[in-house]
């Protein structure tokens, strides 16, 4: 019987048992030289991921992912009810080609770079009301693939200011259900689209940390927490520059989150690698996610996560015209407890 319960018109809490049973990610080569490096269960050495485009390496990337999350959660492909997945490329193509080989009822979701947390906190909801016994919640990104959708093909050799972002090249997925291992699913807090009228899609951080801010304080009222009520708060893509207008923000609003912080977009490459500001793309927050921030509460590094991936709603198409960058970030909270943690 579902425990679950409606704190605010944004905020959910899940019932006590609804976990991360199982979680994989699968990344590229650039990917594999950052520092969470040993944390990844796949690194692939080609950005082809032995494949004949970018496209299908992504597909790769999202079906490595998910079958690894099924083999880590002990769960057989029959078992899911259902995958909820999303990419950024156009009608999100990746999550369909994948699900169509799978056979398993599907539900594409697209939240541009906040589809992880998106996906993760729909997954536990149709747990939580019974719809679905196991969920696969997954995303995906390709760096190749999204310059050649958003910017200009790799090989064009582009020029990019220090403010740009560098697309991960990687895939997460994680089974989501009821059990006794596993970090647990407890709260998500649903975003809503804030547009501060940004046009330059170099400039992704700024324009996204303004949703994040919305998102977290939005959070800390609705439970009644502040920032140090979490071991750790990561954002998904901010990177250098959204990172420091986050604190700004935050700092605003009254919460000091600096203490506690980190952004994915930070943390995945090294400084010594070339990718301007930091990381973006939907594989940014879930390859973290699913395995270092995972890992590190099942092994009691930390008690309590606050992931809030972030995600900016443009198209080639809005971009073209001249419209701003509107944007959108979700929150879940994570926590290790149980008989078996």
């Amino acid at each position: 019987m579902s425990g679950g319960k409606r704190l605010s018109r944004q905020t959910w809490q899940y019932d006590k048992d609804i976990r991360i049973l199982g979680s994989a990610v699968s990344v590229g080569p650039k990917e594999g030289e950052g520092p969470l490096a040993d944390q990844f269960d796949k690194i692939h050495d080609s950005l082809y991921c032995g494949r004949d485009s970018w496209e299908k390496a992504e597909r790769q990337l999202l079906e490595d992912a998910i079958q690894l999350a099924l083999q880590k959660s002990n769960r057989v492909q029959d078992e899911i009810d259902v995958i909820l997945a999303g990419d950024l490329l156009n009608q999100t193509i990746t999550s369909n080609f994948a699900a169509s080989k799978m056979q398993i009822p599907f539900i594409g979701m697209f939240g541009a770079c906040s589809t992880s947390m998106e996906t993760l906190s729909m997954a536990a909801a149709l747990v939580d009301a019974g719809f679905s016994r196991y969920t696969m919640a997954a995303c995906s990104s390709h760096n190749a693939s999204a310059e050649r959708q958003f910017r200009y093909p790799t090989e064009y050799g582009g020029q990019k200011p220090e403010s740009a972002q560098w697309t991960v090249t990687g895939a997460g997925g994680a089974v989501v259900g009821r059990g006794t291992t596993g970090p647990c699913i407890t709260h998500a807090t649903i975003g809503k689209v804030i547009d501060m009228g940004i046009k330059n899609p170099f400039e992704l951080g700024p324009a996204m940390a303004p949703a994040a801010a919305d998102t977290l304080s939005t959070h800390f009222r609705d439970l009644g927490r502040s920032p140090q009520d979490y071991d750790l708060i990561v954002t998904g893509d901010l990177a250098r520059i959204g990172y420091k207008i986050l604190i700004d923000l935050m700092n605003d609003l009254d919460y000091d989150i600096a203490p506690v912080y980190n952004d994915c977009g930070i943390m995945i490459y090294s400084e010594d690698q070339e990718v301007f500001s930091g990381a973006s793309g939907c594989a940014s927050s879930a390859v973290v996610t699913y395995s270092h921030i995972v890992n590190g509460l099942n092994q009691g590094k930390w008690n309590r996560v606050l992931v809030c991936a972030t995600g900016a709603l443009f198209s080639p198409v809005s971009y073209q015209q001249g419209e701003s960058i509107p944007c959108i970030a979700h929150a879940v909270a994570l926590e290790r407890k149980g008989d078996d943690m």
